[in-house]
């Protein structure tokens, strides 16, 4: 949407009276609102363009540090009848979809029990239709998956538990 089309929309909206216009073409919305003042053209023009925001993929540096559930809290996962699990937390870095494969026709990057090393792939998630691979940061032994396969997860929270040897 060019400029003439603008001012051809404030023209229709000042002769037929009209307030506010909303208009969406492609990719491109604009949305048009008349105010009261002395010269009756309307005074708000707000033109938008969506903007896709890049994310990064592989191994996010910002991601944050795994935890260690040594000490029993409220918020630690749990299982056996309330017995606090031990071991390093991998937590998500960002808010998606968890996928334990890259496909559903294939197997999950990791299970329960199996024996990892850093930088293993552990998982996707899909954020904004972009898939973000989310890697081991340390070695060891997975011990829990705590999300299902398609769950939705926010930032900070517990995917895996892994156990390091003694």
């Amino acid at each position: 949407m060019n400029i003439d089309d603008i001012r051809e929309l404030i023209a229709l909206m000042k002769e037929n009276q009209i307030s506010e216009v909303d208009v969406e073409t492609g990719d491109q919305k604009v949305r048009i609102k008349a105010t009261d003042n002395m010269s009756g053209i309307p005074s708000t023009t707000i033109v938008q363009s969506p903007v896709m925001p890049v994310m990064p993929t592989g191994n996010l540096a910002a991601a944050p540090e795994p935890a260690r559930l040594n000490e029993p809290s409220a918020d630690s996962p749990a299982q056996d009848g309330g017995m606090e699990e031990e071991g390093i937390v991998i937590t998500s870095p960002i808010v998606g979809v968890f996928y334990r494969a890259a496909s559903p026709d294939k197997p999950s990057f990791v299970e329960e029990g199996d024996e990892i090393d850093t930088n293993k792939v552990l998982c996707i998630i899909e954020a904004m239709k972009v898939m973000n691979e989310i890697k081991a940061e340390t070695s060891g032994r997975i011990k829990s998956i705590l999300v299902d396969n398609g769950q939705a997860v926010e930032y900070g929270q517990p995917l895996f538990i892994i156990e390091q040897p003694d």
